[in-house]
């Protein structure tokens, strides 16, 4: 009785002080009153992960701007080539705004005071479609705005191109930039709509940008995706810890991504002179922001971008595509 009296002061001391117990006897953390295969973390404040202890979070993150661009009628751009699944587009579509309702959902159960807002940004889709998308929109218990791109508004600004569809590309990524520099949200998401994504990968990508833009006292862009061209050549990267695994730091992406105002702001010409002409790689001026700032993608992959099976840019190794397809059936 003695020994657990004084037991008892000892937590309430370390408590007082800020500091975690580990009971690796019971395998308890009697200071957070958790399991250790419980997650020790608390958002905004400290990221603890075993046996590496405790991260102070100083990059803390309050809101967060998710911005979708569609296409339902382009069944690939540039390529004569089918998807994983060969299904109209629209089915894509819904798949990936299905995903990513859930995914937003599910984290917001476990971090309730962070705000998240949802754009779309739609390339002229027939109005059976919009109708399927605003269906989807209405069950979900998220702020969403559905908004119709004009390409009028870019013919003097972004230069002609060989084909339409490519012209409606480079508006509708420079749309995205322009309403993104115009809201106020800790972090920003662009997203493309041919990503399904699992239910974790909101929650792991807010945790695991507290936790490593801490530990860097920097900000960051996160890509969700584990995509195949990172593993053909003998390319050198670090290898950090997030919130639930690993994650790598990469030198390229797709235009699929997570940063945070701050760098979208600063980096604002790289933002938009990506947008006023096809580049080779498409991502030419975002790659360069890669070359000063830390760029990280996970392993495995949170996302998965729903290509040809053979291109390099698709799919992400070792994840049951029917399962995530089929769970997201709308």
């Amino acid at each position: 009785m003695k020994q657990n009296f004084f037991k008892k002061i000892f937590i309430k001391i370390s408590k007082l002080f800020g500091y975690e117990i580990i009971d690796q006897n019971e395998f308890v953390s009697p200071t957070l009153d958790k399991k250790l295969n419980d997650d020790l973390s608390i958002i905004n404040d400290k990221s603890i992960v075993l046996p590496l202890g405790e991260v102070t979070i100083n990059k803390k993150i309050n809101s967060i701007l998710t911005i979708l661009r569609i296409n339902t009628e382009i069944e690939v751009w540039d390529q004569n080539k089918k998807r994983l699944f060969e299904f109209p587009k629209i089915e894509y579509t819904l798949r990936s705004l299905n995903s990513l309702i859930k995914s937003i959902t599910f984290s917001k159960k476990k971090y309730p005071n962070i705000d998240h807002k949802i754009i779309i940004v739609d390339d002229n889709s027939k109005n059976e479609n919009i109708s399927k998308i605003n269906k989807l929109i209405d069950k979900s218990n998220i702020k969403i705005n559905l908004i119709t791109l004009n390409n009028n508004d870019y013919k003097n600004i972004i230069k002609k191109q060989k084909s339409d569809d490519t012209f409606s590309n480079l508006c509708s990524l420079l749309k995205c930039y322009e309403l993104a520099k115009k809201h106020s949200e800790d972090l920003i998401f662009f997203v493309e709509d041919d990503y399904l994504h699992f239910i974790s990968m909101m929650e792991e990508m807010i945790a695991s940008y507290e936790r490593i833009s801490s530990q860097l006292k920097k900000d960051l862009f996160l890509c969700p995706a584990d995509y195949p061209y990172l593993y053909m050549n003998n390319q050198k990267t670090n290898i950090l810890i997030g919130n639930k695994r690993h994650w790598r730091t990469v030198d390229r992406t797709l235009c699929t991504f997570m940063t945070s105002k701050i760098f979208l702001d600063k980096y604002w010409n790289n933002f938009y002179n990506n947008c006023l002409d096809r580049h080779d790689p498409f991502e030419k001026y975002l790659n360069e922001i890669y070359e000063k700032e830390f760029c990280i993608s996970p392993l495995k992959s949170l996302s998965v971008h729903m290509t040809n099976i053979n291109s390099s840019y698709g799919l992400s190794p070792f994840i049951d595509y029917k399962k995530i397809w089929d769970e997201n059936l709308v």
